[in-house]
């Protein structure tokens, strides 16, 4: 399998670019140094994007784990925050909370520990970034 995205930029610093997926979800979708670096909300930027796709990733890895143990998710919510600091992104935290009938505390906790190890996402992140997380189960 293989996905694609494409950036443009255009200028220096004070440039501004668009980003568009094969899907087209995201098409033109502006970026600029204040949506990355700043207070501006009028587009998107690297950092909100993998964060997006840990969110994701971890998402539907969860759901698979899950099933295989026999359980299935009435709802599997995910928050993904990614810390960017000195150059590099060097934490992803991801908060989670889960609606799975039947299941046991335990078998919950080994299941969203199983699929934050294994999802592609994170496992695609560099060793030196700190994946965490808050796994909730729901009633």
């Amino acid at each position: 399998m293989s996905k694609y995205a494409n950036a443009e930029w255009q200028g220096a610093k004070e440039g501004k670019g668009k980003i568009s997926t094969e899907t087209k979800t995201l098409d033109n979708a502006p970026f600029t140094f204040a949506t990355r670096f700043g207070d501006a909300k009028d587009g998107t930027n690297p950092e909100e994007l993998v964060a997006a796709a840990h969110a994701g990733c971890f998402s539907m890895k969860f759901a698979i784990v899950l099933s295989e143990a026999g359980f299935t998710a009435d709802k599997i919510e995910t928050k993904c925050d990614i810390t960017f600091g000195a150059g590099a992104i060097s934490k992803s935290h991801l908060t989670v909370n889960a609606k799975v009938p039947g299941i046991s505390k335990e078998k919950f906790d080994e299941c969203a520990k199983n699929a934050k190890e294994n999802c592609p996402i994170s496992k695609s992140l560099n060793s030196n970034i700190d994946i965490s997380m808050d796994a909730t189960l729901s009633n």
